[in-house]
C-alpha cells in the first residue's frame, strides 16, 4: 500500500469515529517526531502495539479485502500467560461496505465483536475439527448479546448497530459491511496480531508499505523501524 493512501484512510477513519461519538486517545494524533521524542513515556503503548493499523493482508486490494483498526489498549502476552495483570484489549475497527476481512481464527484470543454504528455487520462462521483446523462441515456455539446461539457451518450473522457476538478460539470467522461502512468495537483478551491470527488461506497480516510520502501518524508496524 502507498503511504499516501494510508494517510487518507487514517483521516477518513478519524472522521467516521468522531461522527459516531468516539474520540481516539491523544497519542493517536502525535506526529512521528512527537512519538520518537516521547518514546520512553510511551513504552507500554509501543510494546503492546497500541495505535493505528491498516492492512490489505498483503494482497494489494484494500477496497475489496482489507481492514482499518486502532488498538486503544492492550495487555502483554506475559500477563495472559501468568494469569494476572492486564489481560484484556480494546480496539476500534472499520469494515467498509463489501470489504472482506478473510476467514480466520485465534488460538488464544476470545473477543466480543460489537457493531458500534453505521450499516449492518455480516459475520460468517465455521467451526473447527478436533485438531482446531477449519472445518467446512462443522458449526459451533457463540453468544449473541450474551445469549447462546448454535450456528450451522457457513451461517451468516447480521448484526445491527448495538448488537454483538462473542467468539472464542476455534470459531472461524470472516466479516464485512453490508449496506454501508460499519464502525466495530472489539473487546478481547490480550491481542497478539503477530502470532495469534490463523488464516484459512495463505495470506499476510500486515501490508507492505510503499513510501511515496511522509506518514501523518505511525502505524503499529512502523514502531520497530522508526522508534528507539
Amino acid at each position: 500500500m502507498k503511504r499516501s493512501r494510508i494517510n487518507e484512510i487514517m483521516a477518513a477513519a478519524d472522521e467516521m469515529i468522531r461522527a459516531n461519538g468516539f474520540t481516539l486517545p491523544p497519542f493517536a494524533y502525535w506526529t512521528p517526531e512527537e512519538f520518537k521524542a516521547r518514546a520512553t513515556d510511551a513504552r507500554h503503548v509501543i510494546d503492546a502495539r497500541c495505535g493505528w493499523d491498516i492492512t490489505d493482508y498483503g494482497d494489494g486490494r484494500f477496497d475489496e479485502m482489507g481492514l482499518f483498526l486502532f488498538t486503544l489498549r492492550n495487555g502483554l502476552l506475559g500477563d495472559l500467560q501468568r494469569g494476572g495483570g492486564m489481560c484484556y484489549a480494546e480496539k476500534l475497527l472499520i469494515s467498509r461496505q463489501d470489504q472482506l476481512s478473510p476467514m480466520h481464527t485465534h488460538a488464544l484470543k476470545a473477543e466480543d465483536i460489537i457493531n458500534r454504528g453505521g450499516a449492518t455487520l455480516v459475520v460468517e462462521l465455521y467451526g473447527s475439527d478436533d485438531a482446531g483446523n477449519y472445518a467446512e462441515d462443522r458449526g459451533g456455539t457463540v453468544w449473541l448479546d450474551g445469549l447462546r446461539h448454535d450456528y450451522a457451518p457457513g451461517e451468516k450473522l447480521h448484526l445491527a448497530p448495538g448488537e454483538s457476538v462473542t467468539l472464542r478460539p476455534g470459531d472461524w470467522h470472516a466479516f464485512w459491511g453490508e449496506g454501508g461502512d460499519v464502525l466495530i468495537g472489539e473487546v478481547s483478551t490480550v491481542n497478539d496480531d503477530e502470532t495469534d491470527n490463523i488464516f484459512r488461506d495463505p495470506i499476510g497480516r500486515f501490508a507492505e508499505i510503499e513510501e511515496d510520502e511522509a506518514p501523518t501518524h505511525l502505524l503499529v508496524s512502523d514502531y520497530k523501524t522508526r522508534l528507539p
